[in-house]
This record gives structure tokens, sequence and C-alpha cells, in this order.
């Protein structure tokens, strides 16, 4: 995959764990449905608080992407739904173990609610060779 990392001074610098666009110029892509911190083996929430939560879904959106023969390091855009966006700090740093520079684009939205009660949700495109 041809992987282009677009940043502009014409527009406000990133200020978190992402980048203002990701262009890509061959590969295939996956859409990866949102993920939300549910365990695979129990089907309940791994646990209560965010941080927890957003390892989960991390690790869960790992493994669909190995599932669909790539990894987070292909992703290309994530949108991140949380339920307290005074969680943003926290999100950039668990984010920050398992993603590197160059960071996909991103965008993080507060809604008011989650499946199962989670504080945070994320989907993904993935472009991979």
């Amino acid at each position: 995959m041809t992987r282009t990392i677009i940043q502009t001074d014409s527009a406000p610098a990133a200020i978190g764990t992402y980048s203002q666009a990701v262009k890509v110029t061959q590969g295939s892509m996956t859409f990866i449905s949102g993920q939300i911190p549910l365990v695979p083996e129990t089907m309940t929430l791994v646990s209560d608080t965010f941080i927890e939560q957003t390892h989960q879904v991390f690790k869960n959106l790992a493994a669909v992407a190995q599932a669909s023969q790539g990894s987070l390091s292909d992703c290309v855009k994530l949108t991140i739904y949380l339920t307290d966006l005074n969680e943003f700090a926290n999100l950039n740093t668990v984010m920050a173990e398992y993603f590197s520079e160059p960071y996909p684009a991103r965008a993080a939205v507060e809604v008011s609610a989650l499946p199962k009660g989670a504080q945070v949700e994320v989907d993904a495109i993935m472009v991979s060779t």
C-alpha cells in the first residue's frame, strides 16, 4: 500500500494521535464495524473503567483487522464514539499504545449512549496490500 500523510498549515494541526488526512493509492479496503469493549469469550463488558474499556476496544479492532489479513497499522481512518468527551486525553494515551506515527485520520465525537452501556466504540477503514 502506498500511504501518504497529508499535513497542511492551512488547517488546524492534529491535537492527538491522528493525522489530518491519509491518502492511499493502492490496496484493498476493509470497513470494520464499530467495536465495543466486550470480552469475546463472555460477551460482557471488560470492566466499568474507561481506560480498560478502551484497551479492549483496540484489542477487538486488532482481532477483526487480523481476521481480514491486516493489522491496526493498516487503518487509515477511525471514528471514535465516547459517552464522555472529557476522556479525550485518556483516549489519546491508550491509542498511542496501539498506533504509531504516521497515525490514521480520526474523528472523536461524544454520544449520549452506546450499546451494552459501553463508554467507547471505534470503527475503522483499513487499507492493506
